[in-house]
């Protein structure tokens, strides 16, 4: 007697995984908060890191305030301390958003890059991450600042509403310019042409904008540029929130910058950032 045996046929599932590259805004923003608290981490693990930022407004309040406030002011060296403070505190936010396409360049040498791509990510998460976490360098760098400026004399004509306010711009300020350098960091071979390139873009920036002396004294030409210069609307910004003064004028100029900014090299990051994956 034979028998027969009938194969048993097992369903089979097939589960597809998510694509990084379709992941939802919401869930690619918690990515990004998960990456960035790593480099929270980093930082804290290094600080050094955070020499620049704590140097770089401390030479530069000392320096414009006391050797040459007297010469731009007409010797109110005090009134000087006032109108320059907020500006400088642009300045170095500015500045110090340089520092995340460095930063990213060197990582993109070691590796790590790579890692993530293998893990199930948003594409933009390591990007993003990166941008989220060098806040602490911004807010390190403001309250060095406004530490030695309240011990040099500044102080503060407005309430703690408009001050917070002002500081919250100011990191929003850096955030959305750091991703310029994000750009120039993922489009160049080397940390140093990153930090070359972005030096030759945020000097002029900050020099030919009214943070040091008003623009009023600048020649018709250099005016023009002064009065729409991100740097400048920013600085009369946090110059009227914590001084006191029109607000909502530069205040619409700064945010639409921030939001050009973001629209223009944000998408340019991210492609310059996948082009290096292929």
């Amino acid at each position: 007697m034979s028998t027969t045996t009938i194969p048993r046929t097992v369903p089979t599932t097939t589960h597809r995984q998510p694509s990084p590259l379709r992941v939802g805004p919401a869930k690619a923003f918690r990515h990004g908060l998960a990456l960035a608290r790593r480099g929270i981490i980093k930082i804290g693990k290094s600080p050094a890191q955070l020499t620049d930022v704590i140097l770089t407004p401390v030479v530069f309040l000392l320096m414009f305030v006391y050797l040459f406030g007297g010469a731009i002011a007409g010797g109110d060296v005090d009134g000087y301390l006032q109108m320059v403070t907020p500006g400088i505190m642009v300045m170095t936010v500015f500045q110090a958003s340089i520092g995340i396409g460095v930063s990213l360049n060197a990582d993109a040498s070691t590796g790590v890059f790579d890692r993530f791509r293998s893990m199930p990510i948003a594409r933009s998460a390591p990007l993003v991450g990166a941008v989220l976490a060098d806040f602490v360098r911004y807010v390190v760098s403001l309250a060095v600042l406004v530490t030695l400026a309240t011990v040099m004399g500044y102080r503060i004509g407005t309430g703690p509403v408009a001050a917070l306010a002002a500081l919250a711009l100011l990191v929003g300020f850096a955030l959305s310019f750091s991703w310029m350098s994000v750009y120039v960091g993922m489009l160049v071979k080397t940390p140093g042409s990153v930090q070359g390139l972005m030096t030759i873009l945020v000097l002029p920036l900050t020099f030919a904008s009214n943070v040091f002396v008003p623009s009023q004294t600048m020649p018709g030409w250099l005016q023009v540029w002064s009065e729409i210069n991100p740097v400048s609307l920013m600085a009369d910004t946090v110059r009227g929130l914590l001084n006191g003064g029109p607000v909502a004028g530069p205040l619409l100029g700064s945010l639409a910058w921030m939001v050009g900014v973001v629209a223009v090299f944000f998408p340019l990051a991210m492609r310059a950032y996948r082009k290096n994956a292929a």
